[in-house]
């Protein structure tokens, strides 16, 4: 493995615009990895190796003309979530439905990165379209987690996730509907954020929940998370959604936190994210994170969020009953593929098959309790009821941060748990989000940064901290301070202990 691939995203901006490496030299060593061992890891559905030395070159020849950076992570390349649209690249989003399909745009994230010279690598593996917790539910194949390959890597965004564990990436972009961010960083030890909802521009990302879905920076570390979230934050009127507010001093909350001092910080920690179903690594974990964050000075109170046992509930109503009319577009007629158009059937039957051929076994679950809950005389009690509970779930949040200026709880209930485990249980699968959701349905920002092994299996845990809207800053200096005492207490970072993966050639 090149040296070139361990270091973060900010070392090596730095090593670029010093003229120590160039951009191109940047950008190969991360295909060569990609080549060594996406063959096993599979976090790539798509790799755009000319454009992204392309790229790469035009960064070079900025640095070569002494122009200045166009931004802090000019050079760097990143791994792209295949539910976001870029020319010149297939967009899937994990389905047979949209196989080679070419946009013909990119997304304002896309448009922000190019411009900022990030060099994007290419499309990341997926649940389809977006719906999963384990990317087994992509149309071509699963992603392994490169910890223990026998592993799930999170999902929906886990091939983003394994590219940055397999070291093929610095940076990658994720989604977050229920914690598609977060419970991949939590399961592959990298940090993973979702930021407010609006905070970053939806233009260019193929919906599956309108009122949920965000884009977020995916890293390594938790300042490489900030300056990309810098980068591809801010408002938009393209997006309808999107926030008019200034983007928020994640890098400088960053630089505060790694100082170490959290005095005068109150820390919430929620009592309902703890009991059965927790493995005892996690909360062991958790614990000692929480008398980390102590030792730094801020004050741990407990708080009680009574309606965050129906979050689970409530989204598995409101996100699907959203999806099934997003996903009424793929109907075979504009884009996509086509199945069953001889000549003799009708538009309806064409559609028919299409969707029957073109959808996996979870989307067409999917679209079907939502068209159930939208139903005449089915409304009321199911879409409309879960959006009371949501209401329930944000004063809960509202009450718990007068009495802290951040929450804190495991990520996810377990670590990474085997590849077939849960596909036939989607009960099962559907808890692995249970501490995320309750953020997403209150459209609040929340991180996944890694904490330690689990002493029960040796993978990663995660400590999520969850922060009210608009309050980026806040955990991202509860991240950073907490990620200096870490990686001191440790040894250094935790990924830093990722196994060596077997290289194809």
């Amino acid at each position: 493995m090149s040296e070139l691939t361990r270091l973060t995203a900010a070392e090596l901006a730095a090593k670029i615009q010093a003229k120590e490496v160039s951009a191109v030299e940047v950008a190969q060593a991360h295909l060569d990895r990609i080549a060594d061992v996406d063959p096993a890891v599979h976090a790539f559905l798509h790799v755009s190796a000319e454009s992204a030395l392309a790229q790469a070159r035009a960064v070079d020849e900025d640095v070569a003309a002494g122009n200045q950076p166009a931004s802090p992570l000019a050079g760097v390349p990143l791994a792209l979530k295949d539910v976001v649209t870029m020319q010149g690249a297939p967009t899937t989003c994990g389905s047979k439905m949209l196989e080679g399909w070419h946009p013909p745009y990119d997304a304002t994230i896309t448009t922000k990165m190019l411009e900022a010279g990030i060099v994007i690598l290419g499309k990341t593996n997926m649940d389809e379209f977006a719906m999963g917790s384990s990317t087994e539910n992509s149309a071509y194949g699963p992603t392994r987690n490169p910890w223990d390959l026998d592993r799930i890597p999170g999902g929906s965004g886990g091939g983003s996730s394994a590219a940055l564990a397999a070291f093929e990436a610095p940076l990658a972009i994720g989604t977050d509907t229920g914690g598609s961010i977060r419970q991949p960083g939590a399961v592959t030890g990298t940090v993973g954020v979702k930021p407010t909802y609006g905070g970053v521009s939806r233009y260019g990302l193929v919906a599956f929940s309108s009122s949920l879905d965000q884009a977020g920076p995916c890293a390594r570390t938790v300042m490489d998370a900030a300056l990309l979230h810098e980068v591809i934050g801010g408002h938009d009127p393209l997006d309808a959604t999107s926030i008019d507010e200034p983007v928020p001093a994640v890098v400088q909350a960053v630089r505060e936190g790694s100082i170490g001092d959290l005095r005068g910080l109150k820390i919430g920690v929620v009592k309902e994210f703890s009991g059965d179903g927790y493995e005892p690594g996690v909360m062991v974990s958790f614990n000692e994170a929480v008398e980390r964050l102590r030792s730094l000075g801020a004050e741990i109170v407990e708080v009680s969020c009574p309606h965050f046992k129906y979050a689970l509930s409530a989204y598995y109503l409101i996100a699907p009953s959203e999806c099934s009319s997003n996903l009424a577009r793929f109907d075979a007629m504009r884009y996509g593929i086509r199945v069953g158009d001889n000549g003799e059937r009708s538009a309806e039957e064409v559609m028919s098959l299409t969707r029957d051929a073109g959808f996996g076994p979870e989307v067409k679950r999917r679209i079907m309790i939502g068209t159930y809950a939208l139903s005449s005389g089915y409304y009321d009690a199911y879409y409309g009821s879960a959006q009371k509970v949501r209401t329930l779930i944000k004063r809960d949040f509202e009450a718990a941060y007068e009495k802290a200026d951040v929450l804190v709880s495991p990520t996810t209930p377990t670590t990474a748990f085997p590849l077939g485990e849960r596909t036939d249980n989607p009960m099962a699968m559907y808890l692995a989000d249970l501490c995320t959701i309750p953020a997403s349905l209150a459209g609040h920002p929340a991180m996944s940064v890694p904490s330690r092994l689990s002493g029960v299996d040796g993978l990663p845990v995660g400590l999520q901290i969850m922060a009210p809207a608009l309050q980026e800053t806040r955990m991202y200096r509860v991240a950073a301070a907490y990620e200096v005492a870490r990686n001191e207490a440790d040894g250094g970072p935790l990924i830093n202990r990722v196994p060596e993966l077997e290289v194809a050639r």
